[in-house]
């Protein structure tokens, strides 16, 4: 009787003196089999495939670091002391900012993180930013040659109104830099006077611009106050005392001599003149700044239609919309699904009653003269329904096409009166465009039809 047995794997020894080809009814192919007159062979480890790395690490392999820039030299008196005496010295400000600064990021290479060093030293994460970015700018502001007494200006709290012009050029740096001893700001005047310059190019084409002068921060600033104070009613007193902070703040005598003529009335009265002759576009046609909004001293909040919904829903919008009380809280007579904030623009900052806003997906609704890179982009139209009559032949007013159900579109006050058509469903007062990075696109008088 069989029993059965578990059939063990016995190793296989087979020797060959002359290195032929074996064969074996139970191999289908010849084995060879290498004699060697050597040292028998050695049993070898095995590796698990687990533990091998699929491709090996480069030998010289660099883990990543978030960029820092290069310390600034560190002031002679400290390069002898070690990481205890540096973190005293912060610690206790001994010394000028701008001395002890530079240990900063020293310290950050010794493996210091911000919390770390905020822990040992009391100086918060921004006020190191603050500090190490304002000595660099001191550094650029000597190495631009600049008056040795406007630099010790800022030898006690300066980090604090460096750190505001950071983002300048080398060049408006140093002009900043003079504005600000020469006019005694504080931080808030700073980050004005930078955002002021940085600002002021992409403003080119609005009322008097090229009255102010580029190249002088006081101009670009006084830009910035006479921009605001259009946003007030003339004549209020919030316009006037933007104007006298204009005035204040000019530097070249041409940029004085306009916001004089504001001040004066001369400016508006100008700009009568020149609509009368019909040099001026009739209707304004600005471009949203990115931001704009959230810094205006005064916004507007007004109804919006789109542009198919037609003449009754424009008539079911509500028709005041303002401030109350001493938070201006905004109150409508009624609710309404869609509302936009503008800025308070002059055009459209008296419209607390009867202003509408409709929403065109294609700015070639309006009547341009070409479509060029205004084709296809959408436009918000300000219209004022409290002014229905069509007077002005050069003027633009809101209709609709063919039926009280149509669509909305913009028509010149000539091509309505050619159609013997004597009121509309409210007088165009500004077309707003939306916000974009490049804003060299700007509207110029032959582009209205």
């Amino acid at each position: 009787m069989l029993s059965p047995t578990l059939n063990t794997h016995k190793p296989l020894f087979l020797s060959n003196l002359n290195n032929k080809p074996l064969s074996s009814p139970f191999i289908s192919q010849p084995l060879f089999i290498l004699h060697s007159s050597k040292s028998p062979l050695k049993p070898t480890t095995t590796v698990s495939a687990t533990l091998i790395p699929s491709s090996p690490p480069p030998s010289n392999q660099q883990l990543y670091q978030p960029f820092r820039p290069p310390p600034s030299p560190l002031p002679s008196q400290y390069k002898s002391l070690d990481t205890s005496s540096r973190l005293e010295i912060l610690a206790n400000r001994l010394g000028l900012w701008y001395e002890y600064a530079p240990l900063i990021p020293y310290l950050f290479q010794e493996g210091f993180t911000p919390p770390s060093l905020e822990e040992a030293t009391g100086i918060s994460g921004v006020e190191q930013n603050r500090l190490v970015v304002g000595a660099k700018v001191r550094d650029s502001l000597i190495q631009s040659n600049i008056d040795p007494e406007i630099v010790a200006s800022f030898d006690i709290g300066g980090a604090e109104l460096l750190y505001e012009i950071r983002l300048l050029s080398a060049a408006q740096r140093t002009a900043a830099a003079r504005f600000i001893v020469l006019k005694r700001m504080d931080a808030k005047g700073a980050q004005d006077l930078a955002r002021a310059i940085k600002d002021f190019p992409r403003r080119r084409g609005e009322k008097s611009w090229e009255s102010f002068d580029y190249t002088l921060p006081g101009d670009c600033l006084s830009f910035m106050y006479y921009r605001q104070s259009r946003e007030h009613k003339n004549p209020s007193e919030p316009r006037t005392n933007a104007l006298q902070l204009a005035l204040e703040a000019a530097e070249s005598e041409k940029a004085k001599s306009a916001i004089l003529n504001e001040l004066e009335g001369e400016g508006e009265g100008k700009e009568r003149k020149e609509e009368e002759l019909g040099v001026a576009v009739p209707v304004p046609v600005v471009r949203l700044k990115l931001g704009e909004v959230a810094e205006a001293s005064r916004v507007v909040v007004l109804p919006v239609c789109r542009a198919e919904e037609g003449q009754r829903k424009i008539l079911e919008a509500p028709w005041e919309c303002s401030g109350k009380g001493e938070f201006g809280v905004v109150v409508a007579e009624k609710g309404w699904e869609r509302w936009v904030v503008l800025p308070g623009w002059e055009p459209v900052v008296g419209l607390d009653r009867g202003g509408v806003v409709v929403a065109f997906p294609d700015a070639r609704a309006l009547p341009w003269k070409a479509n060029r890179w205004y084709k296809e982009e959408s436009v918000l139209v300000v219209a004022d329904r409290g002014r229905k009559e069509v007077k002005a032949d050069d003027g633009f007013y809101l209709v609709t096409l063919d039926s009280a159900g149509g669509e909305f579109k913009v028509e010149r006050g000539s091509a309505l009166k050619e159609r013997n058509a004597v009121e509309s469903l409210g007088t165009v007062v500004l077309v707003v465009r939306p916000p974009r990075e490049e804003t060299d696109d700007q509207i110029s008088d032959e582009d209205w039809e």
